[in-house]
């Protein structure tokens, strides 16, 4: 196991800027998430980590060694692609003894690694099986196997749940985490799952255009969002972003007034006229509010049931704008009908509209 540090690493492909200025210190045994959406750098920040790019500018550390001019093989990582890239022709049990016997270890520690990684697996049974034979959740839990077999200082793992259905990727992220648990080793993972990132992580690093936009705890990340990009990506469904303009006592969105609370009036000055962009989480939309609270009318475009939850999409009264809700109230809404939401204003995120950094609740 090992810490991994990098210092503004950058990576250049083509003349196109894959990740800029990329700093990161994992500790030793931490499970980090890397997400973003498509094309934002994290499969390569991974890549770059296990050697399979070239580090153009910055520096990577592995424990207390500078890997810049360390091949990929020694390294000491162990490796975790979408694919699986389980050797067709072999078995479960040469599958998990392949790196190992490359590495020279001898054949009855192999075999007691293979031993020790098919139980925690649960693979015991499908030992003398080839990949053809397998489910995809099977070869995925051999992809692991084989990579946890070898006792990697660093594990990588480059969305390695994206081809299995919704119900076996929950149980998988389930064993993946009480596996990291058990083994401690320290844990690199992307993904463009928000949920994966939530469920799994001690720490998230969210990307966007090859930079950092923020690192944090999942309930800093929900909770204290730095910028638009961050509030946007994380939350299912995301944040709601409302163009409002200021006019001495509150917003008007859409011809809706949101009053101002005191303690945003309190630490922030505004000029009548200035538009700002309200952020509100769907949750925080309500159907239970006073004749007099701060609300939003518009007509339901779309309604979901989700059970004890109904997701509601509505386009506000003269506008464009689109908002999100979920509602608990046990009240029938249906597309077509006038609907006004009572918004929770202590809940409320300010954004710049020009930088789209938060500026309430302030950082």
């Amino acid at each position: 196991m090992a810490r991994v540090i990098l210092q503004n690493v950058k990576h250049v492909f083509n003349n196109v800027v894959a990740i800029t200025d990329i700093s990161l210190d994992i500790p030793d045994g931490e499970f980090w998430v890397l997400v973003g959406p498509s094309g934002c750098g994290k499969s390569t920040i991974l890549r770059t980590i296990a050697g399979l790019e070239t580090t153009n500018f910055g520096k990577i550390y592995i424990g207390d060694k500078l890997m810049n001019d360390i091949p990929a093989r020694k390294r000491d990582v162990s490796m975790v692609f979408q694919n699986y890239a389980l050797y067709p022709h072999m078995t479960v049990r040469q599958n998990l003894a392949f790196g190992l016997r490359m590495r020279g270890v001898k054949h009855h520690l192999i075999q007691e690694r293979i031993a020790i990684v098919a139980q925690s697996l649960v693979l015991e049974g499908l030992l003398e099986r080839k990949p053809k034979q397998l489910s995809g959740g099977q070869q995925q839990r051999v992809a692991l196997g084989r990579a946890i077999a070898r006792q990697p200082k660093v594990f990588l793992l480059d969305e390695p749940l994206s081809n299995l259905d919704t119900k076996l990727r929950d149980n998988t992220r389930h064993e993946l985490k009480e596996l990291h648990r058990s083994i401690g080793i320290t844990t690199i993972y992307v993904t463009h799952s928000q949920v994966e990132a939530m469920t799994l992580a001690d720490k998230i690093v969210v990307l966007q255009g090859g930079k950092i936009q923020q690192v944090g705890t999942p309930q800093t990340i929900y909770n204290q969002p730095a910028n638009r990009i961050v509030a946007t990506f994380i939350g299912n469904p995301p944040m709601n972003i409302l163009h409002g303009t200021y006019t001495g006592e509150g917003f008007n969105v859409a011809g809706n007034f949101l009053p101002i609370i005191s303690e945003i009036q309190q630490k922030l000055n505004f000029n009548p006229g200035q538009t700002i962009d309200l952020g509100i989480r769907p949750e925080h939309l309500t159907l239970n509010y006073e004749d007099n609270d701060p609300s939003l009318l518009g007509e339901v475009k779309v309604v979901e049931t989700l059970g004890r939850e109904t997701f509601v999409r509505l386009g506000l009264t003269g506008s464009n704008i689109i908002i999100n809700a979920i509602i608990t109230a046990n009240r029938n809404i249906n597309p077509g009908d006038l609907l006004r939401l009572g918004v929770d204003l202590s809940k409320l995120f300010l954004f710049d509209p020009h930088t789209e950094e938060r500026i309430f609740p302030i950082l």
